[in-house]
């Protein structure tokens, strides 16, 4: 390839280390979603768990 020609397919192999530089960028983007996601699982139950505690409080006065 010379300057001024793109190619596509040469930029999608990456010079021949697609695989790895292709598998870094997916597990980069899995951990940011994990990231974002776990904390608002983790946030549900923590609720659901303070609700439950304030029910069983209740219940017992």
């Amino acid at each position: 390839m010379n300057g001024t020609e793109f190619s596509w397919s040469e930029f999608f192999a990456m010079g021949g280390y697609a695989f790895f530089v292709w598998m870094s960028y997916g597990i980069t983007v899995a951990v940011i979603v994990l990231n974002i996601v776990m904390p608002l699982i983790q946030r549900k139950q923590v609720i659901k768990r303070v609700k439950r505690a304030i029910r069983r409080e209740q219940l017992t006065e």
